[in-house]
């Protein structure tokens, strides 16, 4: 056990990796992704009660305060097993998150306690066009008429796109304040207004598109929080489940050091196992130092976030960047441990090299958390060139 983890989250890591190698290894994850699979996997993992921990108590979670080792260990595992699963598990959060902390009691009557069954499904629409990395640029507007809202605007690689029941979306009230006049919105899929406009896809497949807000008129009720808190609540959200994406790199790491290991010792060249050969061990060792390296990065991340520490942007944007990083090294010398059979189309290995890659661009990509952490490291609120 991790001296970052409790008795309680050992006992949810069984959990969860018990119900993953019954329903994902198995033949789960290699089934072709749909919408159906998608809202299965969903209606499961709330079965299981595994979406309950990305809610406080009062409305259908397990503590009174989300924690991010919860999510840590939920993540990991999952991603252990499937992507799909740990990508609908991860957005039904996101999703649900900003109400959670910031709605009204309403809002959080109406919309948590599905959430959290997963009878319903979440997005959380924050990327556009021009608004990726710089999140204050975005051009979505909400513009106050008749007492309540009309949003206008696009929204680009929103997952689970066109099978979300609710969208947390988030427009400027404000254009003349750039960042500072952000509001955050919860809008229903079912709004005439609200448009899927594309399907996305991916390298690593999931429900993924582009949406549009053509007139989308919402009451006032729809508001999170207060005007202009968009911009907040949005990084809010993104800090804790910033070091989750390290998580999820580690369960792939761990799943494609687990799959390595398997086919060295049973592959045979020269007449003995591949793992007889000094230069397979050396990669074996290079990967395993590495993967438990990632591990204590992101479980201190979110030790540290659940402590309440004033570096725990810090710790987390070190453990998204080192984690996701050291999970494409291993998985690219998993794969050419396997050689040949690594590249397969419907392998483990050629679906984990797939999975892997869009862990340091999401959420923050490798690129901004060397930025986070140099800030963090100089103690300037932006770097000089």
């Amino acid at each position: 056990m991790l001296p970052f983890l409790d008795q309680d989250h050992s006992q949810l890591r069984a959990r969860v990796r018990q119900w993953a190698e019954k329903n994902l290894f198995s033949g789960g994850g290699e089934e072709r992704q749909t919408d159906d699979v998608a809202r299965r996997l969903v209606r499961q993992l709330g079965n299981e009660g595994f979406l309950s921990y990305a809610l406080p108590k009062k409305f259908g979670g397990v503590r009174g305060k989300v924690q991010a080792r919860d999510l840590c260990v939920i993540r990991e595992e999952l991603a252990r097993g499937w992507m799909l699963a740990d990508t609908m598990f991860a957005v039904q959060a996101l999703g649900s998150y900003p109400i959670a902390l910031f709605g009204t009691e309403e809002q959080k009557q109406r919309y948590l306690p599905p959430l959290a069954k997963g009878t319903a499904i979440a997005a959380f629409a924050l990327t556009e066009s021009e608004a990726g990395s710089d999140v204050a640029a975005l051009k979505s507007q909400a513009v106050r008429r008749d007492g309540g809202y009309v949003l206008t605007g696009n929204k680009r690689f929103i997952s689970n796109a066109g099978i979300a029941d609710s969208y947390v979306v988030f427009a400027s009230t404000a254009p003349d304040l750039a960042g500072k006049g952000i509001s955050a919105f919860v809008v229903d899929a079912n709004n005439p207004g609200l448009i899927v406009k594309k399907r996305i896809q991916v390298i690593s497949p999931h429900p993924i598109g582009m949406i549009a807000f053509e007139e989308c008129v919402i009451p006032e009720s729809s508001l999170i929080g207060n005007q202009g808190d968009g911009l907040k609540i949005a990084l809010v959200t993104l800090d804790l489940f910033r070091c989750t994406v390290g998580a999820a790199a580690v369960g792939l790491a761990q799943r494609a050091m687990e799959e390595a290991l398997d086919y060295g010792r049973k592959r045979r060249q020269f007449d003995r196992p591949l793992t007889e050969f000094q230069g397979i061990q050396f990669k074996l060792a290079e990967m395993a130092t590495e993967l438990e390296a990632a591990r204590l990065l992101v479980y201190q991340a979110a030790w540290t976030h659940d402590s309440g520490a004033a570096d725990a942007k810090l710790k987390s944007s070190m453990a998204k960047l080192f984690a996701t990083e050291a999970a494409q090294k291993i998985v690219d010398q998993a794969l050419q441990i396997h050689g040949g059979m690594g590249v397969v189309a419907g392998s483990v290995m050629e679906r984990l090299y797939r999975d892997v890659r869009a862990l340091r661009i999401y959420e923050g990509t490798s690129e901004i958390q060397r930025i986070v952490i140099a800030r963090s490291l100089l103690g300037k609120s932006r770097i000089e060139d």
